[in-house]
């Protein structure tokens, strides 16, 4: 069966936005083992979910910078325009994007089924609202958290709003750098099957 891997940068207190949605605290000069990182993460991927309204940024910048052979970051514009998109929506009647689907039902049946059909591993990048939803279904199998060295003190959490306690079992702990921090995360206490 398919992996879905959430990859999400956020604040040393847990936020992947501030309370008016500010990115500003994001750490972007990386150097080439963050990006290499990245690159061995999304290798294995052939499937990106997203939520309706990240998508409406992610997909058209990532297009923009597949097609400017000057842009630094050229290589993952590739990956990232060419990979087979579904995008989560409940407005969006029809997708003008290319290499992309929309998905209008149940969210956990979707992915359920994507989850079981052929392919590579799946990747979520999201807004609060859509990955807060897959980590309430428990839907993912793989949290890539991306720890910037920022406090913000209040924005959106992807793990607010949790109905139950959520346990993870630390796979992995990298320091980069540029200061970010990945910690990789599976569901589960240490020791528990993840089945």
């Amino acid at each position: 069966m398919r992996k879905l891997k959430l990859q999400v940068q956020m604040t040393v207190d847990g936020f992947i936005a501030g309370a008016n949605g500010e990115m500003d605290w994001m750490v972007f000069d990386w150097d080439n083992e963050i990006n290499q990182y990245v690159k061995e993460l999304t290798d294995p991927v052939d499937c990106i979910v997203l939520g309706r309204k990240l998508a409406q940024g992610f997909i058209p910048h990532w297009a923009g910078v597949a097609a400017n052979p000057k842009a630094p970051d050229h290589a993952a514009g590739h990956k990232f325009a060419g990979t087979h998109k579904v995008v989560f929506t409940k407005t969006l009647a029809q997708s003008d994007w290319e290499n992309t689907v929309l998905a209008k039902g149940d969210l956990a049946d979707e992915i359920k089924n994507l989850k079981k059909q052929p392919g590579g591993d799946i990747i979520a990048y999201g807004g609060g609202t859509f990955v807060s939803a897959l980590i309430k279904a428990n839907l993912i199998d793989e949290y890539h958290l991306f720890i910037n060295p920022t406090a913000i003190g209040r924005g959106m959490s992807i793990f607010e709003g949790l109905e139950n306690r959520l346990d993870l079992t630390l796979k992995s702990s990298i320091s980069f750098p540029c200061g970010i921090v990945v910690l990789r995360y599976e569901p589960g206490k240490i020791g528990e099957s993840n089945q």
